[in-house]
């Protein structure tokens, strides 16, 4: 790793006491709204689906809202693609975040963690006892066939060779499956190979991650707005995650929960807010101009927030009149209650959670008057218009 320092003792505070100030009121008030309302927690809910989408477009690359939904519902609509399966990671790291004590986040544990959040490795699965039985002792025509008493010894014979050949098959088999779970020296270097194509093995991510914690600390005196662009900026600049680098951005949101500028379950979306700065303003060479555009981001994240909660209460009021008057037994309140806490459902997710029939899920949201938001004729999902 090359001796990169990042300096604090010039920081342009001149330039950004507006920014931070405006920035540290409009997410005061965002907080204060979210916990006195009571579609907080489905805002909350909406933030981090849409605030992972955010992050892969920060990083060149798209999801889509409903994908990441019915994914996460378990739900998919087709194999997911490895942008999915990162965005995925981004979302339920912003769940741990948000569940966890806010001092937990920079605790040695924490990081720990966090860092080693991503797909899981999968093994090659080998044959279970009960494949294997199924395999050997069921027969292969699907039940016993009856045969007359004259049936001439060639038919059997022709019978035994076959069973003899499968058997030798499936001995070839199981002996590859296990061949294949050995460590194999070969294919670990091409594996190795393969990682130094994609990763800099000379990548010191544990003293990058050292220097970086040291900016936190300096930066710790600093008003809190500021000491989180500041930790997100000095992230950005010294690399420290090849693996994960959105990982800098939830730590930033976690900084200002710290500090108590967002408290309890809420984890400031700076993923959507910075989606509406340019690049050019973001990884601008002059560090005044990136400070700004990330302060400015916080401030966009904010109103979008508030913009965003306001929608909610509307709807929400909206809906509570509509399934007024209904009798004891109607499936709608709870409909509403589960399209304020996701952004999207699905018939299928508002079966399973009503405990009703496909079809009739989808005629109580058609009853709600939901939108039909995916554009499909197939695999639809509906959402508050």
């Amino acid at each position: 790793m090359n001796s990169m320092r990042y300096d604090l003792a010039k920081l342009p505070i001149q330039s950004l006491l507006r920014p931070i100030a405006d920035a540290s009121a409009a997410l005061t008030r965002l907080d204060e709204r979210i916990a006195r309302s009571n579609v907080g927690a489905g805002l909350l809910e909406r933030q981090n689906f849409a605030d992972a989408c955010a992050s892969l477009w920060l990083d060149g690359e798209l999801v889509h809202l409903e994908d990441l939904v019915l994914h996460d519902a378990g739900a998919d609509v087709r194999a997911p693609t490895h942008e999915l399966t990162i965005a995925r990671d981004v979302l339920r790291t912003r769940r741990r975040i948000a569940s966890q004590p806010p001092a937990w986040v920079l605790s040695p544990d924490g990081l720990r963690t966090l860092r080693q959040a991503g797909p899981a490795a999968r093994a090659w699965p080998g044959p279970s006892e009960d494949d294997s039985d199924a395999i050997d002792g069921g027969p292969i025509g699907g039940g016993e066939s009856e045969r007359d008493d004259g049936a001439d010894a060639n038919a059997s014979d022709l019978d035994r060779s076959v069973f003899a050949e499968i058997d030798a098959v499936l001995a070839r088999s199981a002996a590859a499956i296990e061949e294949a779970k050995r460590p194999n020296k070969v294919a670990s270097h091409r594996a190795a190979d393969t990682k130094a194509l994609v990763y800099d093995l000379d990548w010191d991510e544990d003293a990058r991650l050292d220097e970086w914690r040291d900016v936190v600390r300096q930066a710790r005196e600093l008003p809190p707005v500021l000491a989180a662009i500041v930790a997100l900026d000095a992230w950005n600049e010294l690399a420290v995650s090849q693996h994960a680098p959105w990982l800098g951005r939830l730590l930033a949101a976690a900084l200002l929960r710290q500090a108590g500028v967002a408290t309890g379950g809420h984890l400031v979306a700076v993923n959507v807010g910075l989606k509406t700065i340019p690049v050019d303003r973001r990884r601008h060479r002059d560090r005044g101009t990136r400070l700004l555009a990330l302060a400015q981001g916080l401030l966009a994240a904010a109103e979008i927030g508030l913009k965003e909660h306001d929608r909610l209460a509307l709807a929400r009021t909206m809906m509570e009149r509509k399934i007024a008057g209904r009798r004891a037994s109607s499936k709608l309140p709870e409909l509403v209650e589960l399209v304020m806490a996701k952004p999207l459902v699905s018939a299928g997710m508002v079966a399973k959670t009503l405990g009703v029939t496909q079809q009739a899920a989808r005629r109580i949201v058609l009853e709600l008057g939901l939108r039909e938001m995916t554009g499909r004729g197939r695999f639809r999902a509906w959402g508050i218009v």
